[in-house]
């Protein structure tokens, strides 16, 4: 089981993921959206800003997020370094509930080249 630690060590890397991307990728990531990534097997919430195409201001919160994020992702801690780590496809892993991600539909649309 992945640590609170580890999974803090992957929103960075993928905050900085993000600033070296471009094309399409850039262009999605440049939203400017309240975001939470719920841990659910450590019953953590991690808070922060997608804005300037990164994570900004990455904070984590004990249980469910304090407040409904614009963009609202939950997974276990495992698959959230599996998929930052480029070994769990997000769209399969989406499509069979092994991570959740809730927004407006015409955020989803432009973060779908992120996928």
């Amino acid at each position: 089981m992945a640590t609170l630690d580890q999974c803090r060590a992957a929103l960075d890397r993928l905050a900085q993921n993000m600033t070296t991307a471009d094309g399409d990728v850039r262009s999605a990531a440049a939203l400017d959206r309240s975001l939470s990534c719920r841990i659910t097997d450590l019953d953590v919430t991690f808070l922060g800003r997608l804005a300037d195409g990164t994570i900004k201001g990455i904070t984590s919160v004990p249980g469910p997020p304090p407040h409904k994020a614009e963009v609202r992702l939950a997974m276990s801690g495992d698959d959230l370094l599996a998929l930052v780590d480029g070994r769990l496809n997000f769209a399969r892993a989406w499509g069979s509930g092994r991570v959740r991600l809730e927004a407006s539909l015409r955020d989803l649309l432009r973060l779908r080249t992120l996928l």
